[in-house]
């Protein structure tokens, strides 16, 4: 199994981006159709101008990075709290950024993270997660 220790202090980032097409298909998904996110002549009319992705949608990375790259297979993802601070675009490079801020019992860590959009800097993500490791 591949997995990497972890430690409080330490800090991990991976880069991604989001396409319209995927956008559309997690709208399939999740039955959440909201014109916000897929019809431009709808968002353009609201205080975003255009379409936005998913706001959970971003968040999902976070489980993506826990269960498949750091700490790696056989993390349990056990809890999350979630700031939507700003919205996330397609075809704009972003940041999941994760801190460890402590071990709060035997191989369960909780863990700062954040979406930061890589062109300004700005959070438009953030929260705390829990997770267990299996070493």
């Amino acid at each position: 199994m591949n997995q990497t220790r972890i430690y409080p202090g330490q800090i991990w980032t991976h880069d991604f981006e989001f396409s319209q097409e995927q956008v559309n298909e997690f709208a399939k998904v999740t039955g959440d159709n909201n014109p916000v996110h897929l019809d431009s002549e709808f968002a353009a009319q609201t205080a975003f101008k255009s379409p936005v992705v998913h706001g959970i949608m971003g968040a999902a990375v976070f489980s993506k990075v826990f269960g498949t790259i750091m700490p790696g297979n056989g993390t349990l993802y056990l809890s999350q709290t979630l700031n939507f601070t700003l919205p996330i675009r397609v075809h704009i490079p972003y940041q999941a950024r994760f801190t460890v801020l402590e071990e709060v019992a035997k191989k369960r860590y909780r863990i700062l993270t954040q979406i930061i959009e890589t062109r300004d800097q700005s959070v438009v993500i953030d929260g705390e997660a829990t997770i267990r490791t299996k070493i």
